[in-house]
């Protein structure tokens, strides 16, 4: 299951095997031995991060089990067991109006402050969480006790969030945080674009505390001035900051939300703004010699030399992070297998450890993380496997809170039917 294995000339199928297969170990090997939950980091030496999850990260691990699954590098039985493990274990952490912590205790359950006011929900890790779990509950559709349960716990658990309460009470933005100890001090609403596009979606097809379209229409989008219509090195960007921001923009929602096909009074298609993002991060660093000559292009949030930072073309520190090409498969495939090859030989191949490629690597400083993180590599898997079969977007697509809210919302699909409305699980 190691890049060793890989012939000389490898396939693009067999590279993409290796690793996805690989980069799954770090959800499964590297998680928590009892709790299942991934840890928010590992270091290349195998170490944890001291018993810190992050939500989303839990989310993204999620996503990635079942891709074993599918795939066959761990039984179903075996898939289903860590996932129920997973959720008995969320079950016992605190949650906040239903929203749970950015951080958790791997071992206790309980919460690890994030920041100095940051110690309650954080609806976006919630979000990012669901997307798993909703994802899991579609994949999991038998008549066995255990997936019965599977799912009636995960659909528990997403109804007991109110995402109306982040409103704070107008027809106005979802606002990020809320602590019962400092309230709204965070005071950050969660206005597009960027990645918590499926935030919105999950609110709006919420069986039990629903947000009016308005707070999407006035929050999310702005009232339209979400919109950009600019464009940046030959390109044109129908959405977003100048450049388009880091790329985890066009990953995080889109692992499990399919943007093909997909549109709104804001966007004729949510895929074309993605390749649209995708192109200009990608010429952008082609423009510079240190990734030119390596062959190699991706910017986005991830560790480097000085710390984490979310590098993008406004903002770069010359960090490569391998999740950024990578997961973009989906928007570029040419351009994302070029540079996966390139990758894979990189300095003699030292990008690569026991849990796929490091998180990040600086060409010009020589530098290469000694880290991997669950928010960049769940994505690869999760995107990978959106390219190779659409699996985790057919299986989100049809879940009845997601067409719901894209209903509700005003979206219209030529990939999924979204029915006007839907009845939830069980009911």
């Amino acid at each position: 299951m190691n890049f060793s294995q890989l012939p000389p000339s490898p396939s693009l199928h067999d590279c993409l095997d290796k690793i996805q297969s690989q980069t799954f170990r770090f959800f499964w090997d590297g998680a928590h031995p009892e709790s299942g939950l991934p840890f928010d980091k590992c270091f290349v030496s195998g170490a944890p991060s001291p018993g810190i999850v992050s939500v989303s990260g839990v989310g993204f691990g999620v996503l990635a089990i079942i891709v074993a699954s599918e795939r066959g590098w761990v039984t179903r039985s075996q898939a289903l067991a860590r996932i129920s493990t997973i959720i008995d274990h969320l079950r016992h952490s605190p949650t906040f109006r239903g929203a749970f912590a950015h951080f958790i205790d791997g071992s206790t359950n309980d919460v690890i402050r994030f920041s100095g006011r940051d110690d309650g929900g954080d609806l976006v890790e919630t979000t990012l969480l669901m997307q798993g779990l909703i994802c899991a509950r579609e994949y999991f559709a038998g008549g066995t006790a255990r997936e019965e349960k599977m799912r009636a716990d995960i659909t528990r658990l997403f109804d007991e969030v109110e995402w109306n309460w982040f409103t704070r009470g107008k027809d106005e933005a979802l606002y990020w945080h809320w602590s019962p100890n400092y309230e709204w001090a965070m005071n950050l609403p969660i206005r597009g674009w960027n990645e918590a596009l499926s935030c919105y979606v999950l609110a709006a097809g919420s069986n039990t505390h629903p947000i009016k379209p308005e707070s999407y229409h006035a929050g999310w989008a702005r009232s339209g001035a979400m919109r950009n219509g600019e464009t940046y090195l030959g390109t044109q960007l129908p959405l977003g900051e100048p450049y388009g921001g880091p790329l985890f923009i066009s990953h995080y929602s889109f692992c499990a939300l399919d943007p093909r096909g997909l549109s709104d009074r804001y966007c004729s298609d949510y895929q074309s703004q993605a390749v649209a993002h995708t192109r200009i991060n990608h010429d952008y660093c082609l423009s510079v010699p240190d990734y030119a000559n390596a062959g190699v292009w991706g910017l986005s949030a991830s560790d480097g030399p000085q710390g984490y930072g979310a590098h993008s073309p406004t903002y770069d520190r010359g960090v490569i992070a391998p999740t950024a090409a990578l997961s973009s498969f989906p928007f570029l495939p040419a351009e994302a297998e070029s540079a996966m090859r390139a990758m894979l030989h990189y300095g003699d191949g030292k990008l690569l450890g026991a849990f796929g490629f490091v998180d990040a690597f600086a060409p010009k400083a020589d530098w290469v993380a000694g880290t991997y993180l669950a928010i960049d590599q769940g994505p690869i898997i999760a995107m990978i496997e959106n390219y190779r079969s659409g699996l985790l977007w057919r299986l989100f697509m049809n879940a009845p809170e997601v067409r719901r809210g894209l209903k509700r919302l005003g979206f219209t699909s030529t990939t999924h039917s979204i029915a006007a409305e839907i009845p939830s699980p069980g009911a």
